[in-house]
């Protein structure tokens, strides 16, 4: 009986062996094999930094606009869910997805009609989160996963202060940041663990409009 016993255990011991033998084979279909962001240059990288950024007004955003010398056609105004807005001598004017600029002088050549050489100055005062290709989207097992105002020179540790941190069953090293680059989507490996547990700032990586940061839970 001893022996059976013996036998039994030892066929077992050699199953799951085995079993392991198999998955390790299989850690790299399952396993994160995406390549690596380099680390952001404010920490000793080579890379140059991101694209000078410039925010695109969207719905939701309050502007303010000014025109000089005429007061009674400057205000501020908010911009509607189809992204247009409307003020004296302009009607219904295209302002999501352009700079503040860009609105400006779109606003200039519209009261040129009845305003000599208008000068206008457009400044976003406040509202949304700008528009969803502009986001940065944490999703997964953060502890408030949220889509973030993108913010010129944003790091990932920044975006990890936002939604505070990681839940306690999260696979920070597993994390990865979709992002689109030559108009095809691409998976990057981050360390969120090394950043956050070991205050690795290797593992801090630039962030760029439009990001979206997956963290998977644990298997185990």
């Amino acid at each position: 009986m001893f022996r059976i016993g013996v036998i039994a255990l030892t066929i077992a011991a050699t199953a799951v062996i085995n079993g392991c033998t198999r998955m390790s084979s299989l850690w790299p279909i399952f396993g994160n094999q995406y390549p690596s962001l380099p680390t952001t240059e404010r920490y000793g990288s080579k890379i140059s930094n991101p694209e000078k950024y410039r925010y695109l007004i969207a719905p939701g955003d309050q502007l303010q606009i000014f025109v000089w010398r005429n007061p009674e056609v400057s205000q501020t105004v908010t911009v509607r869910p189809d992204g247009i807005v409307s003020t004296p001598l302009v009607d219904d004017l295209m302002a999501s997805g352009k700079t503040p600029e860009q609105l400006a002088r779109d606003i200039e050549k519209v009261i040129s009609t009845y305003i000599r050489e208008p000068i206008v100055t457009v400044i976003v005062a406040g509202g949304g989160v700008g528009l969803y290709s502009e986001q940065i989207r944490v999703v997964g097992a953060a502890a408030k996963p949220r889509a973030l105002l993108y913010s010129s020179n944003m790091t990932l540790l920044d975006v990890m202060i936002q939604v505070e941190g990681v839940t306690e069953f999260a696979a920070g090293n597993k994390a990865t940041i979709l992002r689109v680059v030559d108009d095809k989507p691409t998976q990057f490996q981050v360390r969120l663990d090394d950043l956050l547990k070991d205050g690795d700032v290797t593992a801090n990586v630039d962030m760029l409009p439009g990001d979206i940061l997956i963290i998977p839970e644990s298997w185990f």
